[in-house]
């Protein structure tokens, strides 16, 4: 007799079909797990082996087989052991196999028997509503798959709890989804004193999800600005909140099964790996860039990071996924995101100071940004020089304007974008191209002679002429102007990168 019980690997953010074979073969005691399985997977035959001898009963003296098919496909991660117990138990005629048919099962066990919290539940239960099957997870997880919708969940302490509910004893209750948690309002921009033209640019880039880097001395409040940004970006809607909490699922961050509404801000520091920002090591994880999709990924010292690293992030920028290959699978993630970078014009920082600048300027401050590649800055729609604060700018009284202001703004910007793209799979300015750009964002007569006088003066790439319009159209939608003019097109300019002189 062979017992089959449903499961999933996860690829990214794709939950896959797995069916666990189970079948009792006479002869020497053995038990083996075949199907493509890594060393977390190999090592559930001790803690399923535990689990079940912490309920009292003894493995037949036969040789177990389990086989996770499809075979080909791999096999990552602690959630296999509870399919397999089941399957297991089934095989043993403990849990009756036909009842587990109408069941996706996933979940971590310990040696006590306890159905521990493993990472991509929420996948896990999307999938299950697909085909049309209930779900079997850890009790902790049960309020993070209830937001699946209307499946069967059957969420349990331990395996004792599984099989009682499954044989009709004590049924277990069905849980709830977690709380969505309210937006967490972060700096406010009325501490930040003078810098207009960077708050500006800040607002700019918060309306149409623009990548935005700044350049200025230390001390001069780009990471305060910076983490003002998700104060003023409007707070994620129902499916934006689902797509994020999907990436959480998977990186098991998600606690409580509590969504929320804050969009996501994450802040690695200089020293991070390519593996750490972008994804991947030995069990594919999403990175800093997939953690922070829909919301904003701030680097700050930005030429400290190893240039590899920084390259890496090329093709998530312009795609909005990153795609982590490997010999036996291709994994892709998604990587929707605001860069914000902070950067020192120099090594000393003081460029442009007599007073404190080292007296190898200017050739320090090239040398220094050139660490970063003209590529990726070719992507960041909005650079911004930060100047230095002086003595009577700090003594100045708060600005009478704070983020709720600016958020105000942004917000009715937004939702001018969100009527003209709602045919369209776009959110916001900074993804729009191609003929839907042509369409929406082609300047007046005025303003196509000042882009083509500046294209040409600036030495723009397709991609920076391209860049220029998505800025302007959404100054344009700040405006509240339904067309894009030469005023829109020249403050476009005027944060945008010029190529340097050969």
């Amino acid at each position: 007799m062979v017992a089959s019980v449903s499961t999933v690997a996860y690829l990214g953010l794709e939950a896959r079909a797995v069916e666990v074979q189970v079948q009792l073969i006479a002869g020497l005691p053995a038990f083996n797990v075949v199907g493509l399985a890594d060393k977390a997977v190999a090592e559930s035959r001790e803690r399923v082996r535990g689990a079940i001898a912490a309920l009292g009963l003894a493995l037949p003296p036969k040789r177990i087989v389990v086989n996770l098919s499809p075979a080909d496909l791999p096999k990552e991660g602690t959630h296999f052991d509870l399919p397999i117990a089941v399957g297991l138990l089934a095989a043993m005629g403990v849990v009756d196999a036909e009842t587990l048919a109408d069941y996706v099962v996933v979940g971590e066990l310990g040696l006590d028997a306890r159905i521990a919290p493993s990472p991509g539940v929420l996948l896990a239960a999307l999938h299950a509503s697909a085909i049309g099957k209930g779900l079997v997870c850890p009790a902790a997880q049960g309020a993070e798959a209830a937001w699946a919708g209307s499946i069967q969940i059957v969420a349990a302490p331990d395996i004792l709890s599984l099989l009682n509910h499954l044989k009709g004893h004590g049924l277990l209750g069905a849980p709830q989804p977690g709380e969505a948690d309210d937006a967490v309002i972060g700096p406010d921009l009325a501490q930040v004193k003078g810098q207009e033209t960077a708050k500006r640019a800040l607002e700019i880039a918060a309306a149409g999800g623009h990548n935005l880097v700044m350049v200025g001395p230390p001390g001069a409040g780009k990471s305060l600005m910076a983490a003002c940004l998700p104060g003023i970006l409007p707070p994620l809607d129902a499916a934006e909140a689902l797509e994020v909490s999907m990436v959480a699922s998977v990186a098991g961050t998600l606690v409580g099964g509590r969504l929320t509404r804050t969009r996501p801000f994450r802040a690695p520091h200089h020293s991070a790996s390519m593996a750490a920002l972008v994804g991947g090591g030995l069990r594919v994880r999403p990175g800093e860039v997939s953690l922070a999709h829909l919301g904003v990924l701030f680097l700050d010292e930005l030429p400290e990071f190893q240039r590899a690293v920084l390259d890496s992030l090329r093709q998530p920028l312009e795609t909005g996924t990153v795609s982590i290959a490997r010999a036996n699978a291709h994994v892709t993630f998604p990587s929707r995101i605001q860069l914000v970078a902070a950067m020192n014009p120099c090594k000393c920082g003081h460029l442009g100071d007599a007073a404190l600048a080292c007296s190898r300027a200017p050739r320090c401050a090239a040398d220094y940004q050139a660490k970063v590649s003209g590529p990726l800055l070719d992507r960041i729609d909005l650079h911004v020089e930060v100047a230095a604060l002086s003595a009577a700018d700090l003594v100045l009284p708060p600005p009478a304007e704070g983020s709720a202001q600016v958020a105000a703004r942004v917000a009715a910007a937004r939702a001018v974008q969100a009527a003209r793209y709602a045919d369209h799979p776009i959110r916001t300015n900074a993804e729009v191209d191609g003929t839907l750009l042509e369409a929406v964002a082609t300047p007046d007569q005025p303003g196509r002679t000042l882009l083509a006088q500046a294209s040409e003066a600036m030495r723009l790439s397709a991609r920076g002429y391209t860049r220029i319009l998505r800025v302007a159209r959404t100054i344009a939608d700040l405006a509240g102007s339904a067309g894009v003019g030469r005023i829109h097109i020249a403050e476009a300019l005027s944060y945008r990168r010029q190529a340097p002189r050969s």
